[in-house]
């Protein structure tokens, strides 16, 4: 899921030459010809509608690793780790569009909206001068996910059916907003449906909660079957392969979820806790009744799979794989998200939003040892 997901919105409702001097990725790219002069093509001119978030700063350092030529519009509240080339635009999604007006460009992505009427104003305004709108959506369009193997041909929502259901009115939103970008752009038009989006830079404390429990060690609570399904994109590999969609002109809708072959829960924590060399001790828990009742139903990426989660976490990516998706080692995913846990600002480390507190966890494993004898 986008960065900004279902569970979330449950929640929240210089020059280039002395740039490359002193920034490491500058360097490498100026040291290195653009792989897309070298395949024969042109370099894209791209506006990216965000940029400094979680997908921003991926996506726009491997598109100028590239060779293209990266613009940014945002409201200029937060910087990034970008290169100082890339061309900065200020304004709002909310109307404020002016700094968009006269200029032409290849490519928009959009990384940023979950408002439909945002995605209306800025596709219907960029339509006459640009080529194609990706859209960064999420598999939350086919929420409710009453069965497994969902792939792009299933039918979305656009009304709501259950006005209370938070997650519904994510998925419809962001269902809403591929709508805008299709009637105005038609089939110019690109949308990607990441599942949950993790690894360095996440703006969630969601996936972050696996490699920091597990560099403390001890005794870990795995909740879940052992063969329940996992799904999960790192940040990376969706930036690239948004950048490769442009650049391979492909259009339509892509999901966008990992890794290649099934992974499940307890693949996964073997996987997780080798990747650190953690010494911990699992103690799994499968019993769904048991973890719901002591408010355990997700730890990104697991989640508890029955009634309108049951397929969350099986969505098809063949054609996506098909377009050119890559994956990187789970293990990598899960080392660079702990490397980078320390830059993140000390107030959010010492209290952050993890699925499952130590209060949590603690209570759970007495209880569960205590049922079991």
């Amino acid at each position: 899921m986008s960065p900004f997901t279902r569970r979330e919105f449950i929640k929240t409702g210089a020059t280039v030459a002395a740039a490359a001097a002193t920034t490491p990725f500058l360097a490498c790219a100026r040291a290195a010809q653009s792989a897309v002069t070298q395949a024969g093509r042109s370099p894209l001119q791209l506006l990216v509608l965000g940029g400094t978030g979680f997908i921003g700063p991926h996506l726009v350092r491997y598109a100028a690793s590239r060779g293209h030529r990266v613009t940014i519009f945002t409201r200029g509240r937060h910087d990034a780790d970008i290169p100082t080339d890339v061309v900065r635009l200020q304004g709002d999604r909310n109307g404020q569009l002016d700094s968009l007006r006269g200029k032409r460009w290849d490519a928009v992505i959009d990384d940023s909206a979950t408002n439909p009427s945002w995605v209306a104003q800025s596709a219907e305004l960029l339509a006459p001068a640009v080529g194609a709108y990706l859209f960064t959506s999420s598999t939350g369009v086919f929420y409710p996910y009453l069965e497994r193997g969902i792939d792009e041909s299933r039918p979305v929502r656009y009304e709501a059916q259950h006005p209370k259901d938070q997650s519904e009115a994510f998925g419809i939103s962001k269902a809403q907003c591929e709508h805008q970008v299709f009637k105005a752009f038609g089939d110019r038009g690109v949308v990607v449906r990441p599942t949950y989006i993790v690894g360095p830079g996440d703006t969630t404390d969601r996936f972050p909660y696996w490699p920091v429990r597990l560099a403390k060690g001890g005794e870990v609570l795995a909740p879940g079957h052992a063969d329940d399904p996992m799904q999960i994109i790192d940040v990376r590999d969706l930036a690239e392969f948004m950048v490769r969609l442009l650049e391979t002109g492909k259009r339509g809708i892509y999901n966008v979820a990992g890794p290649r072959e099934p992974l499940t829960a307890r693949r996964f924590y073997d996987v997780a806790a080798k990747s650190i060399g953690a010494n911990v001790r699992y103690t799994y828990v499968d019993d769904y009744d048991f973890l719901a009742a002591h408010h355990i139903d997700e730890a990104i990426p697991w989640a508890l799979l029955r009634g309108n989660d049951y397929g969350m976490m099986s969505v098809k990516n063949d054609k996506a794989i098909a377009a050119g998706l890559t994956f990187r080692p789970l293990a990598d995913t899960v080392r660079d998200t702990l490397a980078w846990w320390p830059s993140v600002p000390e107030a959010r480390r010492e209290k952050p939003r993890f699925a499952i507190s130590p209060e949590t966890e603690a209570k759970a494993l007495a209880d569960w040892h205590a049922l079991k004898g």
